[in-house]
């Protein structure tokens, strides 16, 4: 098995790049069903959602429109419980369809947080796709509209998700081992 060290931590891979790519498939079939008669605005929830956000769209067969938000909610492997919007998004979005883009739910908290965001802004609806939902770590009720992956409760880095701002340019995904 494939093992990789990230600063004190060693992680093992868990999600092929290939399996992936087939859960972006299969969400983008999904979007492309849902918003064929609209232009919706996707919103990118960074750092850790730009690959998720750059291989969906490819696949996205529709108009659209994309923009970016910068939250931070963890410090090491742990949340922190508080989100902070470190930069916002530029788009008008009144009476407009959003969906999030999200790289994974674990506890709610940043996908909770977002939604409040969003309709303060009076979109016409605003929905939630993630790649990787943690349905046992889930400490507040939301439900994702869009999953492409449910996994266990471990700590994961790879394809955008990080360990302090590490391992993110890694294909594939890994979670964290004692050995």
């Amino acid at each position: 098995m494939k093992k990789l060290k990230i600063r004190d931590k060693v992680f093992v891979k868990c999600i092929d790049h290939a399996e992936i790519l087939a859960a972006v498939k299969r969400l983008a079939s999904e979007l492309n069903r849902d918003y064929s008669e609209d232009i919706p605005v996707f919103v990118g929830i960074l750092n850790g959602a730009f690959m998720f956000a750059a291989d969906l769209l490819r696949e996205f067969e529709g108009l659209c429109e994309i923009t970016f938000i910068t939250v931070a909610s963890y410090k090491g492997t742990e949340s922190t419980g508080e989100v902070k919007i470190l930069s916002d998004f530029v788009k008008d979005i009144k009476n407009r369809r959003v969906v999030i883009l999200e790289d994974i739910v674990d506890s709610g908290t940043t996908i909770s947080y977002m939604l409040d965001e969003m309709y303060k802004y009076r979109p016409k609806d605003v929905k939630v796709a993630t790649l990787l939902l943690k349905p046992d770590a889930l400490e507040i009720d939301v439900k994702p509209d869009y999953v492409g992956i449910e996994i266990p409760d471990e700590f994961i880095v790879g394809y955008g998700l990080d360990y302090d701002g590490y391992g993110r340019n890694n294909k594939d995904i890994y979670k964290i081992t004692d050995n």
